[in-house]
């Protein structure tokens, strides 16, 4: 097939590993004996189309190796076309940058809240006490 483009990067299809496979479940004959199920494996930590740093985020939200399956339809083609297509989306979910949390403070109900539940939790365990005479 073709380079996939993946943001503003291309792969080259030689770094991509396409594998086949016998699909299971319905279809009969055809299911058993065609090898339409596709397996795509991607080396990232061997791979030259991301830069260093983006290589690095991926690497460590996916691991070295990205594998991507698919044998929803009868057609090899089809699932070859639906694997790449979720190769991009494994990828670009990965290289997206983490948004930074923004601080907040807990209303103030939310602390009389607490508060009130801790005084009644506290009160619970005094009752259980032995009376002191």
């Amino acid at each position: 097939m073709d380079d996939l483009a993946v943001g503003r990067f291309i792969i080259p299809d030689e770094e991509i590993e396409e594998t086949f496979a016998t699909s299971g479940g319905p279809g009969g004959q055809h299911a058993n004996r065609s090898q339409t199920a596709v397996v795509l494996r991607y080396a990232i930590a061997t791979s030259h189309a991301f830069p260093p740093d983006e290589q690095d985020r991926i690497i460590s939200r996916l691991g070295p190796l990205v594998t991507v399956t698919a044998s929803e339809s009868r057609s090899q083609w089809r699932n070859r076309a639906l694997a790449r297509e979720r190769l991009v989306e494994k990828l670009e979910e990965a290289m997206r940058p983490d948004t930074p949390r923004r601080p907040t403070r807990p209303s103030r109900a939310s602390r009389v809240s607490r508060l009130e539940g801790k005084r009644r939790h506290s009160e619970k365990k005094r009752l259980r006490r032995r009376p002191e005479w």
